[in-house]
């Protein structure tokens, strides 16, 4: 029969690899609770199996609620091609004609979320080389309006 201490190793040793396929940090408390266990029964060999028990809770929930008290989630930022509104207002050139039954092109100096050239729509007749305004994003077109 293994000594408690193996047995708490090769459960830390299993929640930690656990841990790996999922990656989501919720595991490995556990996993390192286990392995704090293990010291401590290689330590304490005749600790009760209930004092084993409490003490891995206790450790695993403390440490889990210590490191949510502390984790703070970077803020991504790689929404690459995702309109966040930004670019409602940004004036570009016609350069294909645009009207409300044929769609055009606009092209900016400074590309529009990655790209310079983009499918317009409009509600109104937008001829070439005229300047227009973006007034929303719909899929993959722009909806802009003649610049007065």
């Amino acid at each position: 029969m293994l000594e408690a201490q193996w047995i708490w190793g090769i459960l830390g040793l299993a929640l930690l690899a656990l841990e790996m396929l999922t990656g989501t940090l919720y595991i490995l408390w556990f996993g390192i609770a286990a392995f704090a266990l293990s010291m401590l029964s290689f330590v304490f060999p005749d600790m009760a199996i209930a004092w084993q028990l409490l003490i891995f809770a206790v450790l695993s929930l403390t440490s889990l609620f210590v490191w949510k008290q502390f984790y703070q989630r970077v803020r991504d930022d790689s929404n690459i091609g995702q309109s966040r509104g930004d670019e409602i207002g940004r004036i570009g050139v016609i350069t294909a004609s645009v009207s409300p039954r044929q769609n055009g092109s606009i092209e900016f100096a400074q590309g529009v979320l990655g790209s310079r050239q983009w499918v317009a729509i409009a509600n109104e007749e937008i001829e070439i080389g005229a300047e227009a305004i973006v007034v929303a994003v719909e899929g993959n077109r722009l909806r802009v309006s003649k610049r007065i």
